[in-house]
C-alpha cells in the first residue's frame, strides 16, 4: 500500500485549518482514501498547530508521524515539526527571511530534502490581499506539488469562498500564482486512483450525531466541552430537518438531568462531555441505576487530571466510566473507534440503554471525536430499534408492582409514563416493586441483588471481541479498545508485508467482561501485548485476573497525542524476535 503523508504546519490563526481541509476534500473527490487529524493547543492563537493528512487508493485508518511532504506556514512551526520530514522528502514553505531559517536548510540539504519556495506574503500583497491570504498561496504550492490539475482546487476555493466575491477573487489570483511557479520538475507526481472510491467524509462527533438521530433520538442536550462539544452543533444544524430537539444547558449537571427526564418520559434523549462534565454527572448516572431507567451518556476522553490537556487524546476514562457513582449497579461501557463504528454503536447504545433499563457510557477520544475518514456509506435501517418497552393491549395489564418486580435475571416491565392508567414510582430512595420506600432489610438485599445481577445477564448475551489478523498462532498478538483499533488495523497490513504474523484482539464492549472468549485468545496466543492511550493500562488491569496470565508486554501511551504507525512497528521490532 503506497502512503502519501502530509503535514501542513503553523501558528493557531493562520488559516492552516482552510488549507487542511480544502486538500482533504480534494483528495476525496479525486477518489483517495484518507485519515486526517489536527494537533492544536488550547488557544484562539499561536503556539504549535499542525494537520496531518495520509492518503492512499487503499484505505487509510489512521496516521504516521513521519511526513513525505511538509507544508510549513511559518518559521516557530516550522523548527518544531522539521525533525519528521523523512530522508528525501520534500519541504514547502512561503518563508522569505530565509537568513533565519539557514540552519534548516543546512539540514535539509544534507538529508536530501527538495525545498520549494515562493514569497508567499509578497504574492498576497501583490494581489491586493493581506498576509492573511499567506495560507491560499501555499495551498497552490503543495497541490501542484502532489500534481493534481488546477481545476479541482480552483473549484474547492470558489466553494469554500462562496458569497464572498471580493475575497473570492483575490484569493484564486494568489492560488493561480503560486500553482504556476511551482517548478514542473520538483512534483510528487501523485498517481490517481485506478478506480475512483465512492465515500464519504467526516469525523466521529459528525457520525455519532447521525447515528444518534437514525437510532430515534429526538432531544439532545449538552454543555460544552471539548472534544465533544461539536456533536451539539452539528446535531443542531440538523434540528430543522429531523424534529430533534437541542438544548445548551447551563451546566453538565442540568444537561444530564435532562437527559434522564427526557428518556423517562419516553423520548429517546442523550448528552455528551468530557472527564471532568462527567464528574458532575455521576451522581444522575446512580439515580439512573436505581430508578432502572435508561440513560446514553458519550464521554469524549482527553488528558486529566485536571483541566489536562483540553485538546488533545486521551484512553483514561475507563476506570472512571466503569466505577463513577455510588452504590453497586450494573450498566455498559462501550468503546467507538471511527466513524463508521460511531455511527452503529451509538444505535446499539441506545437499544442497550433502554433493553436492560440501565445507563449506558459511550466511550469516544478526541483523536476519534475530531479524525476526519474517509468511510463507505453508511448502512441505513440495518440496526432495528429496540425499545423494550410494553405496548398495546400489554399496557391495561399491568400492575404497579410489574415496574420493579423480582425476576430470575433483573428485568421487569417498563412502560412509558401516561402510556397506562397503571402508575409506579421512580423512587431514588430504595424501594418495593412498586416502587414505594422502603428501609427493611429483605425488600432491600432482593431489590439490590435484582439491579446488580442484570450484569451476568448482560456478560452473556452482548457480542464477543472481534479479532483482526490471524485468528490463533500470531507471531505477535495484541489487545486494545477505542482508536487502538484503527491504527491495529493499519499495522497489520503493513507488517504481514514484512512477513511478520500481527492479530489484534477489539473491545467495543468494555465492561462486563465475559473472561470465556479472552481466556481462549490468550491461550492460543501466546506472545500477547495490552495496547492502551493511558499510564497503568486500565482495560489490562480488569483482563489479567480473567485470563489467569500477565500480558507478555504493555505498550502506553500517555502524552495527549494518538498513537502513530511509527509507534506499534516499532515495539513489535523490539518484542518479535524473528
Amino acid at each position: 500500500m503506497q502512503r502519501t503523508r502530509i503535514k501542513i504546519i503553523g501558528q493557531s490563526g493562520t488559516g492552516l485549518l482552510t488549507v487542511g481541509e480544502i486538500v482533504s476534500k480534494g483528495l476525496q473527490e479525486l477518489g483517495f482514501y484518507f485519515c486526517a487529524d489536527r494537533e492544536y493547543p488550547s488557544l484562539i492563537k499561536g503556539g504549535h498547530s499542525c494537520y496531518t493528512i495520509n492518503f492512499s487508493e487503499d484505505p487509510v485508518y489512521s496516521l504516521s508521524d513521519t511526513a513525505d511532504i511538509l507544508v510549513a506556514i511559518d518559521k516557530h512551526s516550522l523548527v518544531a515539526y522539521f525533525d519528521t520530514l523523512r530522508e528525501g522528502g520534500i519541504l514547502v514553505h512561503g518563508y522569505e527571511r530565509t537568513a533565519g531559517i539557514a540552519d534548516i536548510l543546512k539540514k535539509a540539504k544534507e538529508r536530501n530534502i527538495i525545498i520549494i519556495a515562493l514569497p508567499s506574503r509578497q504574492i498576497s500583497f501583490d494581489h491586493g490581499a493581506t498576509e492573511q491570504m499567506v495560507n491560499i498561496v501555499l495551498l497552490g504550492m503543495i497541490w501542484k506539488v502532489l500534481g493534481f490539475d488546477f481545476e479541482t482546487v480552483q473549484e474547492l476555493l470558489a466553494s469554500k469562498f462562496e458569497g464572498k466575491k471580493k475575497v473570492l477573487e483575490i484569493a484564486m489570483k494568489c492560488l493561480r500564482t503560486s500553482y504556476d511557479r511551482v517548478p514542473v520538475q520538483t512534483l510528487y507526481a501523485t498517481s490517481l486512483p485506478k478506480t475512483k472510491n465512492e465515500t464519504i467524509l467526516l469525523d466521529g462527533n459528525h457520525a455519532v450525531a447521525l447515528g444518534a438521530i437514525h437510532a430515534g433520538m429526538r432531544f439532545y442536550v449538552a454543555y460544552p466541552m471539548s472534544p465533544s462539544s461539536s456533536i451539539l452543533s452539528h446535531v443542531a444544524k440538523m434540528a430543522s430537518r429531523t424534529g430533534v430537539v437541542v438544548k445548551q444547558a447551563e451546566d453538565e449537571i442540568t444537561a444530564v438531568q435532562m437527559a434522564l427526564g427526557g428518556m423517562f418520559a419516553g423520548t429517546r434523549a442523550m448528552t455528551s462531555t468530557s472527564g471532568g462534565g462527567y464528574d458532575l454527572m455521576t451522581e444522575t448516572v446512580s439515580l439512573a441505576g436505581i430508578i432502572e431507567n435508561p440513560l446514553v451518556i458519550l464521554l469524549a476522553q482527553r488528558p486529566g487530571p485536571g483541566t489536562g490537556l483540553p485538546t488533545w487524546t486521551a484512553q483514561a476514562d475507563l476506570n472512571l466510566a466503569i466505577h463513577s457513582s455510588h452504590g453497586e449497579f450494573a450498566r455498559i461501557v462501550v468503546s467507538i473507534s471511527e466513524p463508521t463504528d460511531a455511527f452503529e454503536t451509538i444505535q446499539h447504545a441506545f437499544n442497550l440503554a433502554e433493553k436492560y433499563q440501565i445507563p449506558v457510557i459511550v466511550l469516544s477520544e478526541k483523536v476519534v471525536c475530531e479524525s476526519k475518514l474517509t468511510v463507505s456509506p453508511f448502512k441505513l435501517n440495518s440496526i432495528p430499534i429496540e425499545r423494550g418497552l410494553v405496548t398495546g393491549n400489554d399496557l391495561k395489564k399491568l400492575q404497579s408492582e410489574d415496574r420493579y418486580q423480582l425476576t430470575p435475571n433483573g428485568l421487569s416491565k417498563r412502560w412509558i409514563p401516561g402510556s397506562s392508567e397503571t402508575y409506579y414510582f421512580a423512587n431514588g430512595d430504595e424501594h418495593t416493586e412498586k416502587g414505594t420506600l422502603t428501609e427493611e432489610a429483605d425488600p432491600v438485599r432482593d431489590m439490590y441483588e435484582k439491579r446488580v445481577k442484570k450484569l451476568e445477564l448482560i456478560k452473556k448475551e452482548l457480542p464477543v471481541p472481534e479479532i483482526y489478523g490471524e485468528t490463533e498462532n500470531a507471531d505477535i498478538s495484541f489487545v486494545g479498545w477505542g482508536s487502538m483499533r484503527t491504527v491495529m488495523m493499519d499495522v497489520i497490513r503493513i507488517a504481514a508485508s514484512k512477513g511478520i504474523k500481527v492479530n489484534y484482539l477489539h473491545y467495543r464492549y468494555v465492561f462486563p467482561l465475559n473472561k470465556k472468549f479472552v481466556q481462549e485468545f490468550a491461550a492460543s496466543n501466546k506472545n500477547l501485548h495490552l495496547i492502551e492511550g493511558n499510564y497503568t493500562g486500565q482495560l489490562g488491569e480488569h483482563l489479567e485476573p480473567l485470563m489467569g496470565r500477565e500480558f507478555s508486554g504493555k505498550l502506553l501511551k500517555w502524552n495527549g497525542r494518538p498513537f502513530f504507525l511509527e509507534d506499534v512497528l516499532s515495539y513489535i521490532d523490539k518484542h518479535f524476535n524473528k
